[in-house]
């Protein structure tokens, strides 16, 4: 890994990490009911995919917390792609419930719709209060939330490790945030055997996420960029790449590359989904800490704009873009971007990838991480460029103000990004082949 956090002038010395307690392995799920009791759960608010609530994995947890004697009540109105009007639905079920914890058990939107209940219930105040900045208004939280026990199941977002909401605003037409280490989840519990039931389109769009996660945090600005604050509180939730995120990093792009296509192409094969879903928590852990960059930025105007495409696994929901698509299609493009700005970082990154890199240039380091994400692209059935989900040259100008409006993960990239830039890189996304 290359060396990336010499001190500045003035620049940050110190990082922090804000992990959540994390248990992984087959069978996890079936502890959830002991968990609960242990962090004091007598009755709690069950956020729960509705495809998930009747397969084995919804059922062993209900079974675990009755076992228990943890009381419960369910939630499965949870959207994919939560938008403000579904959050707020669930943070009125959430006051009304007279919880004293939460449980979510799905993909990022129910862990997301989870978080967004537990804060606007503990601590009420209107959606937009907490959204961060310039956006809404990023009130800081006021304290502590009610334990909240994350079991995903599906291999991707890493919402179990993360203190993240992305949600849908509306009546702004656009997708953000909320981010702040409170919201993140008291345990993580991470069964890869809930993997073993997706369809193969789903494992493609969260495994993507897994390696755009993994990337941008790997090639993130470092940590000694910034200005050091002048109080340890006002160090943000996004750092910038750490040698501690480096690690988790590394180790996720390995296990994508190798392992995301076989996940996709063959439901049987356990190990793949199991490996993946282990690097869906490795990349949780890195970016959580480390940030992501410009492909996550973009992707919240490709989610927004047009909702016209259905993804394979996602036929029975509305045409809409599901986030790891929304990311990984800008990916490419977003890479030769910043490899510039380091060359060694993106040459690292597409060679943990599977990419051969031996005699490159640092010129060609953007080009040959494009190429990799491509090639796995192609292997995985996504589509071939934004034109496929509906885009055109001249949705690009919308599509530029809404990325540059994310300037949460936008200031994390290793170069500065303006408008142009990103409507250069809509429009070089707009078809790989």
């Amino acid at each position: 890994m290359t060396p990336y956090f010499t001190p500045r002038d003035g620049g940050e010395t110190v990082f922090t990490v804000n992990s959540c307690a994390m248990k992984f392995g087959l069978g996890a799920l079936a502890e959830l009911g002991q968990d609960a009791a242990m962090l004091g759960i007598k009755r709690a608010a069950l956020f729960i995919d509705r495809n998930v609530s009747e397969t084995a994995p919804g059922r062993t947890a209900r079974e675990s917390l009755a076992a228990a004697g943890v009381d419960f009540a369910v939630y499965d109105d949870a959207r994919c792609e939560p938008n403000s009007e579904s959050i707020d639905e669930a943070a009125r079920f959430a006051s009304d419930g007279g919880f004293d914890g939460f449980v979510s058990i799905g993909g990022g939107s129910v862990m997301d719709t989870a978080k967004a209940a537990n804060l606007l219930s503990t601590h009420p105040d209107d959606l937009m209060a907490y959204v961060n900045a310039p956006i809404g208004r990023a009130k800081p939280i006021p304290g502590p939330l009610k334990p909240h026990i994350a079991c995903p199941t599906t291999c991707g977002t890493g919402s179990e490790t993360t203190g993240i909401i992305v949600v849908d605003l509306k009546d702004a037409g656009l997708k953000t945030g909320i981010a702040s280490p409170l919201l993140k989840p008291t345990m993580a519990i991470v069964d890869p055997a809930t993997t073993e039931s997706l369809p193969g389109g789903v494992v493609a769009s969260t495994g993507f996420d897994v390696l755009s996660h993994a990337v941008e945090s790997y090639t993130a600005r470092p940590f000694t960029s910034r200005r050091r604050p002048h109080h340890p509180g006002r160090r943000p939730p996004y750092q910038g790449a750490t040698p501690y995120n480096d690690i988790g990093s590394i180790a996720a792009i390995e296990l994508g590359g190798r392992y995301l296509a076989r996940a996709v192409k063959n439901p049987g094969d356990k190990e793949a989904r199991h490996q993946l879903m282990f690097a869906a928590t490795l990349a949780g852990l890195a970016f959580g800490s480390a940030g992501v960059h410009v492909p996550h930025a973009m992707s919240y105007s490709i989610a927004t704009l047009k909702h016209e495409f259905t993804a394979h696994g996602y036929e029975e929901l509305d045409p809409m873009v599901p986030h790891g698509i929304a990311v990984v299609i800008n990916s490419p493009a977003a890479f030769r971007f910043t490899a510039p700005a380091a060359p060694d970082r993106h040459l690292e990154a597409a060679k943990a990838l599977g990419a051969e890199v031996a005699g490159a240039a640092p010129d060609e380091a953007g080009e040959i991480l494009a190429q990799a994400f491509i090639g796995l692209m192609k292997e995985t059935g996504l589509p071939h460029g934004i034109a496929e989900l509906g885009y055109g040259d001249d949705d690009v100008p919308a599509l530029a103000e809404g990325a540059y409006a994310q300037q949460r993960p936008l200031v994390m990239a290793p170069r500065e990004v303006s408008r142009d830039d990103l409507a250069g890189i809509y429009r070089q996304a707009m078809r790989y082949w």
